[in-house]
């Protein structure tokens, strides 16, 4: 699940989706806003066969979060600060 494999496309593992996830923090923003983004980015892209579920989004968020990639600023989603 974290890692493509035989019977998970790459884009749906949640590596593929937490850097599409990174792509779109260059600012802080909240869940639902990121969301919308990501489902609003897929649904437009032409090569993307695989449609985004809540659930991956969120899984996603989850192991950006336990990898110190992501954290929680005031309610909002940010980059972490090295």
């Amino acid at each position: 699940m974290i890692l493509p494999s035989k019977h998970l496309s790459q884009e749906r593992a949640l590596l593929t989706v937490g850097g599409r996830i990174l792509q779109h923090l260059r600012q802080p923003k909240t869940v639902s806003t990121l969301w919308e983004e990501l489902t609003l980015r897929v649904e437009n892209s032409p090569r993307s066969t695989a449609s985004l579920s809540y659930d991956g989004f969120v899984l996603a968020l989850d192991l950006l979060y336990m990898i110190s990639a992501i954290e929680m600023e005031d309610g909002l989603l940010a980059r972490k600060r090295s």
